[in-house]
């Protein structure tokens, strides 16, 4: 097993299973995805990879039409995608992505939550150099041998396959998601989500007040609905459960 494996495993607390705002945030993942690459899914890959997560969220249909419609509705304010980076206590390096109709305002927003959680915002690549920009796919498991799927997927990008609850996780270089995402639907395996992701490259383990004091910074960060993303290097101690 890999980093993508041991770190998706470290991340697999409450607070991830159940982020808020899921259906906000893919549905502003459609609307910068058709204002890129157009509103036909047949011929933007990204825009397939939204709709894809869309159904495995359960999303209503009626939320995947209303951003529909506010991609193609040109009275409406764009979303500028911006990350930013910095750290938290103790540390560790904290990567923030965000999709804003108001720059300036998620600028201030972000910075006060950092200065409030006694973390410091960096500048462009203070922290970035520590991630790996993934791409991922979870298909149906039916049963394939993991080896020879990975032999099957290493020429497309592969770089770690490996079961996860009820599905298979595949990870690959960012600027390979259109060659593994092709492969996939070409052989007729079932992709139940997609995305993107950012694995570090070293890890820190902190003790559980440590964790406690950077979890403070993570869930502010996440509670603010410019933001997409949050990913960390913390890792947690042995035997740690996040509080209910």
């Amino acid at each position: 097993m890999g980093r993508a494996f041991e770190f998706r495993k470290a991340r697999k607390f409450k607070r991830w299973a159940a982020m808020a705002r899921t259906f906000s945030r893919i549905g502003k993942e459609i609307v910068i995805a058709i204002r890129e690459g157009g509103p036909d899914p047949d011929t933007n890959s990204r825009l397939r990879a939204a709709i894809q997560n869309a159904k495995a969220a359960n999303m209503p249909l009626d939320n995947v039409n209303r951003a529909i419609k506010k991609a193609t509705d040109k009275d409406t304010s764009d979303y500028k995608e911006t990350t930013f980076e910095g750290y938290a206590p103790h540390g560790i390096a904290i990567l923030v992505e965000t999709a804003t109709d108001n720059n300036q305002r998620t600028v201030a927003n972000v910075r006060s939550y950092f200065n409030k959680c006694n973390g410091s915002l960096g500048t462009s690549g203070s922290v970035s150099f520590m991630f790996d920009h993934q791409c991922n796919f979870k298909i149906e498991n039916q049963g394939q041998d993991l080896e020879e799927l990975e032999l099957e997927l290493i020429d497309y990008g592969a770089e770690e396959i490996f079961s996860d609850d009820d599905g298979i996780m595949i990870y690959g270089a960012f600027s390979d998601f259109g060659k593994l995402q092709g492969y996939l639907e070409t052989h007729d395996m079932k992709i139940m989500s997609s995305g993107f992701e950012r694995i570090p490259t070293t890890t820190k383990t902190l003790d559980a007040s440590q964790v406690a004091d950077v979890e403070k910074l993570i869930e502010k960060i996440e509670e603010d609905d410019d933001v997409q993303n949050v990913y960390h290097n913390m890792l947690y101690p042995e035997g740690y459960e996040a509080p209910e």
